[in-house]
């Protein structure tokens, strides 16, 4: 396993992430094999969030933690919070919620901190000053030790960052071999095709600019969790490729589609969502290969994207 410096708090990070989206049909017993997998293979990154299973998934790793204390000291644990379900999904992040939120996060994890929060997807109505005095709140009292956040534009991380003094550490990004909208956009520049439209106003090298680790999310996925990409007759050519360069390198298509991802020369993770200690070591053998430039690039246009 291949290890980041996150931030000064955190230096050895690992590449992969396991997210806990979905854990909450397992026991507390499933799940704590699933942890131990993970760490046996030196991943010793978790990431949840307040809204999956409406908690459910926080409240099950919480069960998990108390009746396995010797795992908190080995895990790095990131929540989210600022999207709400109330007969319709919206955004918050109002020092009120962002407070409240943390607290309940806790609470179902039961534990005194966790190592960092993000906030979830982009709130259009934010108050920087909000923001603020919530993050400088909870990192004053320990209850949080890194901030970050998901999905957002540089002018929205120029925004938050005006009033916030805390570091903005990560931002989670979609990424995968059949999702570059972002990659797109950089290799069509003053070009008129649609792949030329920049939609993200150019995240991922701002945050390369900013040293901000991305976090890639669904790195098997293929749009907006339309399906996995690996074994799909959408992606043939994608998956001849992947199955050749797996065999020639000995290790799964898995590890391969990862190792695409963490290809990017940002500070990169990437965020499994799998709930099998198998597929996760299939991921984590992804850190100790490095695709060439030339295999890189083979990837990208088989899942159907052009060069100009």
């Amino acid at each position: 396993m291949k290890y980041i410096e996150f931030s000064k708090n955190k230096k050895d990070l690992s590449q992969i992430i396991v997210g806990l989206m979905r854990i909450d049909k397992m026991t507390p017993d499933e799940l704590a094999r699933l942890i131990d997998g993970a760490l046996d293979v030196g991943i010793n990154a978790f990431d949840i969030a307040d809204i999956y299973a409406g908690g459910g998934c926080e409240s099950l790793l919480g069960e998990t933690l108390a009746r396995r204390p010797d795992l908190r000291e080995k895990m790095w644990i990131q929540s989210k919070c600022g999207i709400r379900d109330e007969g319709f999904v919206y955004f918050d992040f109002s020092k009120k919620h962002i407070l409240e939120a943390t607290d309940q996060i806790l609470q179902r994890l039961k534990v005194d901190h966790i190592d960092s929060l993000l906030l979830h997807r982009p709130d259009a109505l934010m108050e920087p000053e909000e923001i603020a005095e919530a993050i400088d709140q909870l990192v004053k009292a320990g209850k949080v030790v890194d901030f970050g956040v998901s999905n957002m534009n540089p002018m929205m991380i120029e925004l938050v960052k005006k009033e916030v003094k805390t570091p903005i550490m990560t931002n989670q990004l979609q990424l995968s071999a059949a999702f570059t909208p972002s990659l797109n956009a950089g290799f069509h520049v003053n070009m008129e095709q649609d792949a030329g439209i920049v939609r993200d106003s150019s995240i991922f090298e701002y945050c390369r600019l900013h040293d901000i680790v991305i976090q890639a999310w669904s790195p098997l996925q293929h749009g907006y969790f339309e399906g996995v990409f690996l074994g799909s007759d959408k992606y043939q050519e994608l998956n001849k490729v992947l199955d050749r360069l797996a065999a020639e390198k000995g290790v799964t298509p898995t590890a391969i589609a990862f190792a695409w991802v963490l290809r990017y020369p940002g500070r990169m993770q990437a965020v499994t969502g799998t709930t099998k200690v198998s597929r996760i070591k299939e991921a984590a053998l992804a850190t100790e290969i490095e695709l060439s430039r030339k295999e890189w690039y083979e990837v990208y246009l088989a899942a159907g994207n052009d060069l100009p």
